[in-house]
């Protein structure tokens, strides 16, 4: 089925769920949706997504992720979240899940969580630290993989860090194994850095413990493992599903994403 195909699939179910909210309100309660990227990657990759929903009617914020470090990174989402009226439904990729777990947090029309490929940590847990690589095995992610760039960074202690690459040569298997060559190429080439302090800084107390979360588990990921993603889904108690999907869940199968952010939407109602 095409993408297409597939929205006119959904288009009458979130037609008929929004509608109850009244028509000449009906563009002011839609919840706006805020997408937020992860590593390797910056809000472009949301494109598909963000056109879809918009054609259904929603506001759409693709807020630009740091990835500088957890704690400044979310701050930095909240001080986004907080100029937004109404109620939002937030959506995390990668490691921008782990963001989206402490930006939420005293935002209270932050109405539900959406994981996407991505990492749900607990307090005091850093996606470093969140999946042990022996109980979870099958990231390609590591140090074969990726280089490391010294770079200043005010989030880290003394101003300074290292700025991590997946290395272009190994972008397309690591990251996008269903995303075309030509494609995937581009990405490696625009890809954003994740800090090392943003990828070994604790978790605050997460806001998936009163949010209501929904999480779509990437299973054919080279990144974060699938049954590492499961585990986390549901430590979080999230409604769970599943598409065959490399972790460029995002650009590969937008219906995927498309489909469990509606059914955030319809839930938050």
């Amino acid at each position: 089925m095409t993408f297409s195909a597939a929205l006119a699939v959904l288009l009458p179910t979130t037609a008929g769920a929004v509608a109850t909210a009244g028509s000449s309100a009906d563009v002011t309660t839609k919840p706006t949706i805020v997408f937020v990227h992860g590593a390797f990657a910056d809000s472009s990759g949301w494109k598909t997504d963000i056109a879809a929903v918009q054609r259904l009617g929603y506001p759409v914020v693709a807020a630009p992720n740091p990835l500088r470090g957890l704690s400044s990174d979310a701050d930095y989402i909240r001080s986004v979240l907080r100029t937004i009226s109404g109620p939002i439904v937030l959506v995390g990729h990668s490691y921008g899940g782990a963001v989206i777990t402490n930006a939420a947090r005293g935002v209270d029309n932050v109405k539900a969580l959406v994981y996407v490929g991505a990492f749900v940590p607990d307090v005091g847990e850093s996606i470093a630290t969140v999946l042990d690589p022996q109980k979870y095995p099958g990231s390609l992610l590591g140090p074969d993989t990726t280089l490391t760039r010294p770079a200043p960074n005010p989030s880290a202690p003394g101003g300074q860090d290292a700025d991590i690459y997946i290395k272009p040569q190994d972008f397309q298997k690591v990251f996008a194994a269903d995303v075309s060559a030509s494609e995937a190429s581009v990405m490696a080439a625009t890809q954003r850095p994740l800090s090392y302090t943003a990828e070994t800084e604790a978790s605050g107390d997460p806001a998936w413990k009163t949010i209501p979360s929904w999480d779509l588990v990437t299973l054919n990921d080279k990144a974060i493992p699938p049954a590492g993603q499961r585990f986390m889904a549901e430590r979080a108690r999230a409604h769970v599903a599943y598409v065959d999907s490399s972790h460029a869940v995002m650009v590969s199968h937008p219906q995927a994403v498309v489909r469990i952010v509606l059914d955030a939407v319809r839930h938050v109602g």
